[in-house]
């Protein structure tokens, strides 16, 4: 075998990778759970702006429902966050915070100042739960079918665009199914 058709090879081999790197139609924010098409990690914490609640996903089951993980200190949070007051006024589904790795004092202020769009909001200050979840960093939410099953995760900030793109129609197909 000549000795230039190995590194030539592998050279190809790079290029191919490296073209489909640079694909414009991927989606840079796709990151693959292996908790899609499996049962929704349990929450049971306490509701940060009152602890006497627990917050616990499984009164919910028999509703689509969606678990938002979000911070004070993350910048995203705070760009989906009139997104999220807006969508809670459609009464399109119930939507739960998990407060991720942040000072409760800070969590509950941001809520009291900028408003609570969540039906409950977790107090997660050690992460336990958003690693049961596979939690990245924040902002990531979570759609979950009627029987409690995770049928799509996103990472970063919604909108609008983002929720007729990828939310909706998922949405209306466990509701038809």
């Amino acid at each position: 075998m000549n000795r230039y058709l190995l590194p030539l090879l592998v050279f190809v081999c790079l290029i191919a990778l490296f073209v489909k790197g640079l694909d414009p139609e991927r989606d840079l924010n796709a990151l693959p759970s292996p908790l899609i098409g499996k049962a929704a990690p349990e929450i049971n914490l306490p509701n940060l702006k009152d602890t006497s609640i627990r917050v616990n996903l499984k009164e919910y089951i028999g509703q689509v429902t969606l678990v938002n993980v979000w911070a004070t200190w993350c910048v995203g949070c705070r760009q989906e966050h009139q997104f999220l007051l807006e969508l809670e006024e459609t009464n399109t589904l119930p939507i739960f915070g998990l407060n991720w790795r942040d000072r409760e004092r800070d969590a509950i202020e941001w809520l009291e100042v900028l408003g609570d769009p969540y039906v409950g909001s977790a107090f997660d200050q050690d992460g336990r739960i958003g690693i049961n979840w596979g939690v990245y960093g924040a902002p990531e939410s979570f759609l979950i079918n009627s029987e409690g099953i995770i049928i799509h995760k996103h990472l970063g900030p919604l909108n609008w665009s983002i929720w007729q793109k990828d939310f909706s129609p998922l949405i209306s197909q466990v509701r038809n199914y």
